[in-house]
């Protein structure tokens, strides 16, 4: 979600109802939340001389590992804790507390989660109910806080709209999870690629340095490793044939939806053309259908534009992320098009909302939305907020 310029964003319309089969609900706002409780984990080996015992251990190693990584939260107000106990008279609260995940564990998931979406095409077909996730941007432990919420697979299914690094002091945990859940339960969660899954883009906003800083010497080699696994991601996703869903929005160049899946997406994101728009097109109240964008790449789209995207694609609602909105998600356009954002507090100094959609099988779209919570103000700043 980055950007070469900077703007307001403005306050999101009430919700109405969608027409034809897609409806609109807002679920309350959850400020008060429950942790689940986990169990304390301990190291252990995966080692075994049988093939058998070897598969069995691993994949129990593997289901403690995820439930560690979940029990972030309550790992870092543990620490916390015993830190101020230990000395009272020392703030802490400046201090980033990060999972030290080892490198070959990282190099596993990233080859195994490489293998995986290989396989995908770059529009998947999904259907509801689904829970769809916007920009999380190394935020890990409010990405926690929706899992505690919502639940996880596989009873829930999930649609993350990309983003998932640069900004928050996390993204290495962000990665883990989502690429160890994608591993686990590989028909129920679905990662898009956002405008950061791009090394271009996340040497400069804050990623390379979060590897660097934690792996040393190793942290290049770390970086290159979990790039090489995100330029693999899909592009876009259709739910139920009438939600349209990718990070960015629309291009004036795609003519049909299967002119997506002809696109070589194991590439740096170009400068131009139908990948670059998908993941870095703005929705914009303009005169013009298109017009050059303020971020210095790909375009903005009015509600003309939109029309005639709907219209040629047989679909009802695009939904998006990329932008900072202040309630956590924005229409557009009489709700034919809405942005999703998961990253409260984006960078601890705006003060935003976030949600995450949740479409049920009848196609009733709701929203589960988190308040800002007070946090430090993150190393790089924001340039990415928009007014649509």
């Amino acid at each position: 979600m980055s950007s070469k310029s900077k703007s307001l964003s403005n306050k999101s319309s009430k919700s109405q109802t969608i027409p034809n089969t897609t409806r609109v609900t807002r679920r309350k706002s959850t400020s008060n939340i429950k942790t689940i409780p986990t169990p304390a984990l301990k190291k252990s080996s995966c080692s075994n001389t049988q093939s058998t015992q070897q598969s069995n251990q691993t994949f129990s190693c593997f289901d403690k590992f995820i439930k560690y990584l979940i029990s972030f939260n309550k790992l870092e107000e543990a620490t916390r804790a015993k830190l101020r106990k230990e000395n009272p008279k020392k703030n802490y609260s400046n201090n980033n507390y990060r999972i030290n995940i080892p490198i070959p564990i990282l190099e596993k998931i990233c080859l195994k989660t490489y293998k995986i979406l290989s396989d995908e095409p770059n529009l998947l077909r999904l259907t509801s109910p689904i829970h769809i996730f916007g920009d999380i941007h190394g935020q890990y432990c409010d990405l926690i806080r929706f899992l505690d919420i919502i639940g996880l697979p596989p009873n829930k299914q999930f649609l993350f709209l990309g983003d998932y690094v640069d900004r928050g002091d996390n993204s290495i945990e962000v990665i883990a999870l989502l690429f160890s859940l994608k591993i686990k339960y590989p028909k129920q969660v679905f990662l898009l690629r956002g405008n950061h899954e791009c090394s271009q883009v996340n040497d400069a906003y804050g990623f390379k340095d979060e590897c660097v800083e934690r792996y040393k010497d190793r942290g290049i080699h770390i970086w290159n490793e979990i790039n090489n696994t995100l330029r693999m991601l899909p592009i876009c996703a259709v739910i139920d044939n009438k939600i349209f869903c990718t990070h960015g929005g629309i291009s004036p160049h795609l003519e049909n939806l299967e002119q997506i899946n002809r696109i070589n997406r194991n590439v740096e994101i170009p400068d131009r053309g139908i990948l670059c728009d998908l993941t870095w097109a703005d929705p914009k109240r303009q005169r013009n259908k298109w017009a050059d964008s303020d971020r210095g790449i790909s375009y903005t789209f009015n509600e003309k534009a939109l029309d005639d995207f709907i219209k040629k694609m047989k679909i009802e609602l695009v939904v998006r992320a990329h932008q900072v909105v202040d309630d956590g998600f924005q229409f557009f356009h009489n709700q034919k098009m809405v942005t999703v954002f998961s990253a409260p507090n984006y960078c601890g100094e705006v003060g935003n909302h976030a949600s995450v959609m949740k479409v049920k099988s009848n196609l009733e779209c709701s929203f589960i939305t988190l308040k800002p919570v007070s946090k430090k103000i993150k190393k790089f700043k924001s340039f990415s907020l928009s007014k649509q």
